[in-house]
């Protein structure tokens, strides 16, 4: 056989070669690249050309050999894959000869054998789109595959997911042989450390089960950490059948803790259930306890799950929030932050030039009512103030509630309500002394009380019931004000139970002609609390029927459009399961018809980070409208509800909302500002506080107000310096307009929400986990925001404690066995994303070290800096139980 570039004996030297330009460029070209060689690469080609012409010899004894030693030598240099191996390069041009060779060869183990080498320099070799490595593969014999090195592997597993899904096009197409292969490099990858590749392998493939048997004790975690992640890229259905085998593995391996991380964002009771059974550790199923206490998981526990009765009954305790408020006011004395504020010490006017001081004279129940605010919002949960719960003294005529006087009308309801707002969480404390005011004869103080009984109880479930024992004697009220209370209270205090005895007394309202708009309009926002997430039909039949029944009038008013609302929190992330529902809302009347399919559309998809419903809604913002329409607001909102699930598209999203500012609509740029506060709340980005400090002062005062609103909410609970000073700056910047003032005040109260111990984020769990009760009441709020002048500037202001669903304080609490607290080092820092990344990489940088309890930032993460104590929970958030380590050697 020829060989393509002969040899000459006696090459010219290189001056020899510089001084005849006159030659065949082509030629010159390969002469060159000959002397380039060393001698031992020279003899290497030599070599391999040599066995390129034995194997097409006539004797099998001769190819044999002349395969092996090829064999040979690709085996070894392919171990290292920096660059092209040498043996490959040198036999890429006899490719095509040994191509065409294998055809003529007789069915043989020589033809096997050469069929592997092929299968090899396919590698470097064969067309794109071809699949020759895969083709070689199958013709080849059955060795190992990884001894071939792993960039041939890599390859084969792209060629086998290209063949698979054209098989998957041709009718009854066999898949036994590629499943074969795909059994051998998955068992491959998880053997050297490439668990996300094996995976991706077998997404392709989609046989996702066989994952299950080849994980070990090693690689698990590693393996459910990328299953886990990935799940906020796929399309529905998928992401539920992964998060379904990332849960089946984590059983395997007794995980239990991660397991139920997983099964709860399956929302999958049945798991939760399983695992209370099958954990024989009570300490673990306190831990359970208090992870599912802090997504706010109405649940029971059986005699099954924890047979000791006192054992049961302390666990049941932690599931029923029963010891936030002690926990929290733990934290608050290790801070030492138990010192009442006052209104002032949060505006700190000494702080601004004169002019402020002067336009006191600003409307002062205005004034008065967001005092009241700012006050429940910073001392939220301490249980003291200087306004509400101050012993009453002589100067005040003797009578309580000297501050609760100093509002007006319907203000008197937030006053009063502003009492369970500080006392929050602490339930017997806080019934005793709102009881004062159930004795009042002005119906606004009994609706406050109501409310504030709803409040204290927020995300509590207590065993005696009080919520629904003081508040059901006041839905049927005469008076409006005092049903909205108790209503309110009501969906306050059972969000997400899914309590059928409120359905019972609730649902006959929303089919009263007689009941006022507001009335039934709180009635569905309260039904959509309760049975939030839980696709209840009857209910959604109560609010459809409403919603039909409302007159062409009462159709523009702001105060409908709480109806598709409460109708959408029924389906709070259930996605597809909304589409029946959707179809019957196409039959509304077109005032409310678009607005409905949107936040129906918005609210079943928030927080899946589903792309083409970001699209969709994207697609409705962008088309220019004549005055009067309304709906997209929501859709605007619902594009930060869906997106707000993951980083990546959280950091899109805002881009795409900045080009809204630009080009959109007035009533788009009037909701940009509130997408902005819900994407990033409490955890205060600059880019997005910049954006909204400059909206703060757009001329139009809708968008000014709902920025202010938003930079409160970005900030909540964080004490942000720069954004408190922003605010400062502002509230002398609109001294003389009351309600752009009010909105400044409402947001400096947000931003030192529980002297900076709370947070309003619904994520949990290192943002793995949402909570829905604490979701929908940030939506309800977002939705009010959005016609702020008749709703939060009118007399609907007490809208404002929907919050108290979502405030939850961002801590790690460490307890022992007995549940008592017990300090110990932990590392904070930023929290580093540490998926797929190969061997054991931090997973924090720029940490400071403190002893528990400790506060967490958005965006942090504790790990223990001591080896005394083992976490129950792998994620240190929220409460964490910690046992004694067995086998820990004090150092002396």
């Amino acid at each position: 056989m020829a060989d393509p570039n002969p040899k000459k004996n006696g090459e010219p030297t290189e001056e020899a070669s510089l001084k005849a330009p006159l030659k065949d460029p082509k030629k010159k070209k390969d002469e060159k690249k000959d002397e380039d060689l060393s001698d031992e690469d020279l003899a290497l080609k030599q070599q391999l050309e040599l066995y390129v012409e034995r194997v097409q010899d006539t004797l099998p004894g001769v190819q044999k050999l002349a395969l092996e030693s090829m064999r040979q030598e690709i085996r070894t240099s392919t171990s290292s894959m920096t660059s092209v191996p040498k043996p490959l390069k040198f036999l890429r041009p006899h490719y095509g000869t040994l191509k065409t060779f294998f055809v003529t060869m007789e069915d043989s183990e020589l033809k096997k054998y050469l069929a592997d080498i092929l299968s090899v320099l396919a590698l470097t070799m064969s067309a794109e789109g071809e699949r020759e490595s895969l083709k070689y593969r199958l013709l080849g014999s059955e060795g190992d595959i990884g001894s071939w090195g792993h960039e041939y592997v890599r390859n084969l597993a792209g060629e086998i997911s290209q063949e698979y899904a054209v098989r998957q096009q041709t009718e009854d197409a066999k898949i036994e042989d590629l499943m074969e292969l795909v059994q051998q490099i998955v068992a491959f990858h998880m053997k050297h450390n490439a668990e996300p590749e094996a995976v991706d392998l077998l997404m392709e493939v989609e046989d996702l089960d066989l994952l299950i048997e080849h994980v070990d004790a090693a690689n698990y975690k590693r393996t459910c950490m990328y299953l886990a992640s990935l799940t906020s890229y796929l399309p529905g259905p998928d992401d539920l059948l992964v998060l379904d085998i990332a849960y089946a593995i984590y059983l395997k391996f007794d995980d239990y803790p991660l397991a139920l991380r997983i099964a709860i964002g399956l929302d999958n009771l049945q798991y939760v259930k399983s695992m209370f059974t099958s954990c024989n550790d009570i300490q673990r199923k306190k831990q359970f306890c208090y992870i599912l206490a802090r997504h706010g998981v109405h649940f029971v526990l059986e005699e099954e799950m924890v047979s000791d009765d006192d054992e049961r009954e302390s666990c049941q305790e932690i599931l029923n929030n029963m010891k936030l408020s002690e926990g929290y006011l733990n934290l608050a004395r290790d801070i030492e932050v138990m010192e009442p504020k006052s209104p002032e010490d949060i505006y700190k006017a000494h702080l601004i030039d004169g002019r402020a001081s002067a336009g006191a004279s600003v409307d002062s129940a205005r004034q008065n009512l967001a005092a009241t605010f700012v006050n429940a919002f910073v001392n939220a949960g301490f249980g003291q103030d200087k306004l509400m719960t101050v012993p009453s003294d002589a100067s005040s005529g003797g009578t309580t509630g000297g501050w609760l006087y100093k509002n007006k009308e319907h203000g008197k309801a937030s006053a009063a309500a502003s009492l369970g707002m500080i006392l929050l969480w602490d339930v017997d404390n806080g019934l005793s002394q709102l009881d004062k005011y159930f004795h009042s004869n002005d119906n606004h103080v009994i609706a406050g009380a109501l409310l504030g009984v709803g409040i204290v109880n927020c995300s509590i479930k207590h065993d005696c019931d009080p919520a629904m024992a003081l508040l059901s004697d006041y839905i049927n009220k005469e008076d409006s004000t005092v049903r909205i209370g108790a209503i309110m209270g009501l969906g306050l205090a059972y969000a997400g139970t899914q309590n059928e005895q409120i359905h019972k007394q609730l649902s006959p309202i929303l089919g009263d002609p007689n009941a006022p708009l507001d009335v039934i309009a709180f009635t569905a926002i309260s039904l959509g609390l309760v049975f939030v997430g839980s696709c209840n039909a009857d209910v959604a039949q109560s609010i459809i029927l409403a919603l039909m029944d409302r007159n062409e009038a009462e159709l523009g008013e702001p105060l409908t459009r709480l109806l598709p609302l409460g109708l959408g929190l029924l389906y709070l992330g259930k996605q597809e399961n909304v589409e029946a529902t959707a179809e019957v809302s196409k039959t509304f009347n077109e005032k409310i018809k678009k607005y409905c399919d949107m936040t129906l559309l918005s609210c079943a998809y928030a927080g899946t980070g589903n792309v083409l419903k970001v699209q969709h809604l994207l697609g409705e913002c962008s088309q220019h409208l004549e005055k009067g329409e309304t709906h997209q607001g929501p859709a605007v909102l619902g594009i930060a509800m869906v997106a707000m699930a993951e980083e990546l598209g959280l950091d899109m999203t805002i881009r795409s909302l900045e080009h809204m500012l630009q080009y959109g609509e007035q009533n788009i740029r009037r909701a940009v500002p509130l997408a902005l506060g819900l994407l990033c709340i409490s955890n205060p980005k600059v880019n997005v506080m910049d954006t909204l400090s400059r909206l703060s002062h757009d001329t139009d005062s809708e968008v000014a107000m709902a920025a202010t609103i938003s930079l409160g909410l970005i900030g909540a609970g964080t004490n942000n310096a720069r954004i408190a000073g922003m605010l400062r700056n502002l509230s002398s910047y609109y001294y003389k307009e009351a309600s752009l003032l009010f909105c400044v005040r409402i947001a400096q109260g947000l931003v030192h929400m529980g002297k900076g111990l709370l947070t309003l984020a619904p994520h949990h769990s290192e943002r793995f986990l949402s909570s829905p009760t604490a979701l929908a009441g940030l939506i309800v709020l977002l939705h009010t925001c959005l016609d702020m002048k008749s709703l939060i500037l009118g007399k609907y202001h007490y809208v404002l404690y929907f919050l108290a669903l979502a405030m939850k304080p961002r801590m790690l609490m460490t307890v022992d066995e007995n549940q008592k607290p017990l300090s110990v080092p932990v590392r904070v820092g930023q929290a580093v994303d540490v998926v797929g990344q190969a061997g054991r990489p931090k997973t924090i940088t720029g940490f400071q070290t403190h002893s528990t309890p400790v506060l967490l930032a958005a965006g942090d993460r504790a790990e223990l800096a001591t080896d005394k104590y083992i976490p129950l929970s792998p994620i240190l958030e929220g409460f964490v139980v910690l046992r004694e380590n067995p086998d820990f050697q004090e150092d002396n």
